[in-house]
């Protein structure tokens, strides 16, 4: 019998579902965003976030249902994101998940945000760019996305080792502010990517290397560029900069440089057999032909569509987490669950 899970994900300012059979097959795929709400602010507002997923949840179940063909009683279990993420968005998903399986009594499974952006790489939108093997392991994978930052080791599902992280700010987080420095709008990651595109950079800005680590650092890069905004402004108070192609570029190369050339150090020392991408800047044209040209492994990433925030993802996770663990289960009390995702460990 197939195994066809409800997901849902609400982590940051995007509220979304999605059904999922197998941990592969993509039957439906609902994302509720707010990129318009919280532009005028120019990054993302908790309260408003949370306020908006409430406005979402019945609307969105009921259009990612009609678009499966589904109805509850062919759904096995329900996933959700139990973090990390905004604590309030966190917990309109986690009630909403909550409450269904409750009362349809299904098995509630929490998910870890980043474990989901690693499967988006099994699901078939991803696996038929690859004839429709699945990435080989030992996999090498870089998670870059607004709120993360992190090298992992993937031994097996379900088996992995941190090998490092960012030590302040995440690399979308930083495209991000340094698209408000440059007067570009929010989000910053296309649209620096955009601005940066066929343009020569202005100079070069500085890399932190963190010798000996995998480890990354943004906030002196962020840093940097402030004060080249703060020389090219006559005054200092007008926002941006008359054309941020140049300092646009040179930002991206920067931050480029750094993950693509850790990125394959990793790779290379630990013998993988792929490199996983994921996450909101995997969909980052320069960064992944930096990754192609560095790595000495091949190199994956999801369509763009299943790079961003989405409930597919945490579907596909869910799936392979039964697997390696039948007994997990959702503590109907709790807001974090028992089988959190511990990358740290082994």
């Amino acid at each position: 019998m197939p195994d066809t899970i409800l997901a849902l994900e609400s982590s940051c300012d995007e509220y979304a579902a999605a059904v999922v059979q197998d941990g592969r097959e993509v039957l439906a795929s609902v994302v509720a965003s707010q990129a318009e709400l919280h532009a005028r602010y120019g990054g993302v507002v908790p309260e408003l976030a949370g306020r908006e997923h409430l406005r979402s949840v019945a609307p969105v179940l009921e259009t990612v249902l009609a678009e499966a063909g589904r109805d509850w009683d062919s759904i096995d279990g329900i996933a959700v994101t139990q973090g990390p993420g905004l604590g309030g968005s966190l917990l309109v998903g986690i009630n909403a998940a909550k409450a269904a399986a409750w009362a349809r009594g299904l098995p509630c499974i929490p998910v870890h945000h980043i474990e989901g952006h690693i499967y988006a790489n099994w699901l078939a939108p991803s696996l038929d760019a690859y004839d429709g093997a699945p990435p080989p392991f030992p996999a090498l994978c870089l998670v870059v996305s607004g709120g993360h930052t992190e090298l992992l080791l993937m031994r097996d599902h379900g088996d992995f080792r941190r090998l490092g992280q960012t030590l302040d700010d995440a690399a979308g987080e930083a495209f991000d502010k340094v698209g408000r420095l440059l007067g570009l709008p929010f989000p910053g990651g296309p649209e620096i990517e955009r601005a940066a595109r066929d343009r020569t950079p202005a100079d070069r800005l500085p890399r932190a290397w963190l010798p000996g680590t995998y480890d990354f650092s943004f906030s002196g890069l962020k840093t940097a560029v402030l004060h080249r905004v703060r020389a090219l402004q006559e005054d200092g108070a007008a926002e941006g900069v008359a054309d941020p192609g140049p300092l646009a570029r040179a930002f991206q190369d920067s931050v480029v440089d750094v993950l693509s050339a850790k990125t394959a150090r990793a790779a290379e020392e630990h013998e993988a057999r792929s490199v996983i991408v994921a996450g909101g800047v995997a969909a980052n044209g320069a960064l992944r032909a930096a990754l192609r040209e560095r790595s000495p492994a091949p190199v994956r990433w999801p369509p763009p569509r299943l790079c961003t925030d989405n409930a597919a993802m945490i579907g596909g996770a869910a799936f392979y987490r039964r697997r390696t663990d039948p007994a997990l289960a959702f503590d109907l009390f709790s807001t974090s669950g028992p089988g959190v995702f511990q990358a740290g460990t082994g």
